[in-house]
């Protein structure tokens, strides 16, 4: 094995880039057994762990051991909750399902069997009281009879022993019946799944996952409520309360923009006669002060005296208008003008202004995620054409070309057609499913890995030990790029989650050259601050990400491109395509205008395989040049 893949993740100092640590422990092909046994405390035998950590494998020994769980049976459950119980003793952490839809798609599987357990268990319920009503029905006509006569009803020998066995024995077996919990499989089943629920953090991720959605797209909040997307007709609706919620999350989190905008259609649907939960009073106060806290005193002053006729004895309202009316009458006062009457216009997205972010160039990479903006005119694209690529009479080439077409001039980024077939790509996903794990960034300025709500996916890393077809990618990649890949990182699986995104970022590590931006003339490299991380890959002794192979792994309804906002070029994935482009000069100077994002998923599923390609290897089959002019 190469050495490269057997160092440490503490190498792989590459700041914000895609470095991960999925920590996924495998269990060899011993499969189920072997957690049943882990489960029951047993201590199995010392082996080598596998472990991915950065891009690249590391291995030590470990030993298996896990504490003995007591796991209740009864007939109702069944075998498979036993199995997957066992799988959970083993785990490590708790997965942040938000994060990919490829996960969370078994989340609806496991729902199904959570209806059908509540099923079996009404019908548990159901036959239980029609046997009590039975009893009940015949100890009533014996009641009726024996207390007509007491003496004449005992006088009969047959009579008298009944009694005497009824209140020994049946009335002893009606007790057991009655006493009989069939909700106990239920409860059983509920909590081998619960470890497998969504927590908090997944419910407000998932939130803040339609606000990123809603400002991208720029989709108002009534549309997501009525399930409005693009190219959706689904019934999925948003109650009064799902808008609440939405409301809060952004309102804890001082974001007063979105906790408006969802208030707002909380209260249009529950004016509407839409029944909930929530009272009028709690949306009106929540909305009055995040409408306060947008600047719009107006129509926070008309929104507290809707709450306070709503509900005079408020503990806030009173106070919070008075509050609202003495700044307003202060501010009138400074400026020498008239108090100005409440706009009468509902909330829309555009009513209040997005505060701004940590992202420069956020208005320019939502616009191309949209579609907008592309600097795609007709002089460029008249420079691109397509082609069959045989890379340079590669001999696995030369019968069988593939595909190529120009995406964008300069940088030269080309796509490849039919690059992965249909097989091939199930066979991808299916290896990476069991070990996606959160994808992470290195912080700045701690140098830890973690994660991160710019990037929101899950990714594992293949080697080609993992099944023949990792071979036949990495010799493919090789094939048509012509670069070595025996230098480069494993394959990096990724599945975004709801709103799944990774936002600009670079693929190189940088090495700080004002001078050189300066000529290039990029304004948003000259705009943004970067820090200097010139020894990134120094460990590694591989040099820089020269190149990038990115593969589409499916197809997405809408959102999902991979854009770059220097240029004002968008590329859309397309199942069994993939997208190529050089990271660096030639003379190993990072190419900035190559600062690129994966947009929001917006409907779908999207899956991607990439390949980080490095400078070692590559000196005679791209060999390096004096500057940055020295082109392909």
């Amino acid at each position: 094995m190469n050495p490269i893949r057997l160092l440490q993740a503490e190498n792989m100092t590459d700041t914000d880039l895609q470095d991960m640590e999925s920590g996924y422990r495998h269990l060899d092909g011993r499969g189920p057994i072997v957690a049943l046994e882990c489960c029951r405390g047993r201590v199995l035998p010392s082996r080598v762990e596998s472990r991915v950590e950065g891009g690249h494998r590391t291995s030590r020994p470990v030993t298996w051991f896990c504490p003995r769980r007591s796991i209740h049976r009864d007939g109702m459950r069944k075998r498979w909750s036993l199995v997957l119980w066992a799988l959970l003793c083993c785990s490590t952490t708790r997965a942040e399902i938000f994060t990919s839809i490829s996960q969370m798609t078994d989340l609806i599987h496991m729902e199904k069997e959570l209806v059908q357990s509540l099923r079996d268990y009404i019908q548990e319920e159901e036959t239980k009281l029609a046997a009590v009503k039975s009893w009940a029905n015949k100890l009533d006509s014996l009641s009726k009879v024996s207390t007509s006569d007491p003496e004449g009803y005992l006088a009969h020998p047959v009579n008298a022993y009944k009694l005497m066995k009824r209140l020994n024995t049946e009335w002893s077996e009606l007790e057991s019946l009655v006493l009989q919990n069939p909700s106990d499989g239920f409860i059983s089943n509920m909590s081998v799944h619960r470890q497998l629920f969504p927590d908090a953090e997944d419910e407000t991720g998932a939130a803040k996952a339609l606000m990123r959605l809603q400002d991208t797209y720029q989709l108002d909040s009534e549309a997501f409520s009525r399930g409005k997307l693009p190219g959706m007709h689904a019934d999925a609706l948003l109650t009064v309360d799902d808008c609440v919620f939405m409301g809060r999350t952004g309102y804890n989190d001082a974001d007063y923009y979105h906790a408006v905008l969802w208030m707002q259609q909380a209260l249009k649907q529950l004016d509407g006669g839409e029944e909930a939960v929530v009272s009028k009073a709690d949306i009106l106060d929540y909305l009055s002060y995040s409408v306060y806290q947008m600047g719009d005193l107006p129509r926070a002053i008309e929104l507290t005296r809707r709450l306070v006729a709503v509900a005079p004895g408020h503990q806030r309202a009173g106070a919070n208008l008075r509050y609202f009316e003495r700044i307003l009458w202060k501010q009138l006062k400074e400026q020498d003008q008239d108090q100005p009457p409440a706009s009468e216009e509902p909330i829309l997205l555009g009513t209040y202004k997005r505060p701004k972010d940590h992202l420069p160039e956020r208005e320019v990479y939502e616009a191309l995620c949209r579609g907008e903006g592309l600097q795609m005119d007709d002089a460029r694209r008249s420079r691109l054409f397509c082609r069959l690529h045989d890379g340079r009479r590669n001999p696995r080439l030369l019968l069988q070309p593939v595909k190529e077409e120009d995406e964008w001039d300069s940088p030269h980024i080309v796509r490849y057609l039919e690059v992965l077939s249909p097989a091939e790509t199930r066979k991808i996903k299916e290896l990476a499913k069991p070990r996606l794990a959160r994808a992470t960034v290195r912080d700045p300025k701690t140098g830890v890995l973690t994660t991160a709500n710019y990037r929101i996916s899950k990714s594992a890393w293949l080697e080609e030990v993992d099944d023949p077809v990792i071979v036949r990618v990495n010799q493919r990649i090789e094939d048509i790029t012509g670069l070595e890949v025996d230098t480069a990182e494993l394959l990096q699986v990724a599945n975004y989650g709801v709103g799944g995104q990774y936002e600009p970022h670079f693929d190189f590590s940088r090495r700080l050259s004002t001078s050189s931006l300066e000529r290039d003339r990029n304004r948003v490299a000259i705009f943004l601050i970067y820090r200097d991380e010139p020894d990134a890959f120094k460990r590694l002794g591989t040099g820089n990400r020269v190149a990038t192979f990115l593969n589409y792994l499916s197809d997405v309804e809408a959102g999902g491109a991979t854009v770059f906002p220097d240029l004002g070029a968008a590329i859309w994935p397309r199942q069994g395509t993939a997208v190529f482009w050089y990271n660096l000069f030639r003379n190993g100077e990072g190419d900035y205008r190559t600062r690129h994002a994966a947009c929001p998923v917006l409907v779908g599923s999207k899956w991607v395989s990439n390949k980080w390609i490095h400078e070692r290897g590559q000196e005679f089959r791209r060999p390096c040049g004096l500057s940055q002019e020295d082109r392909e």
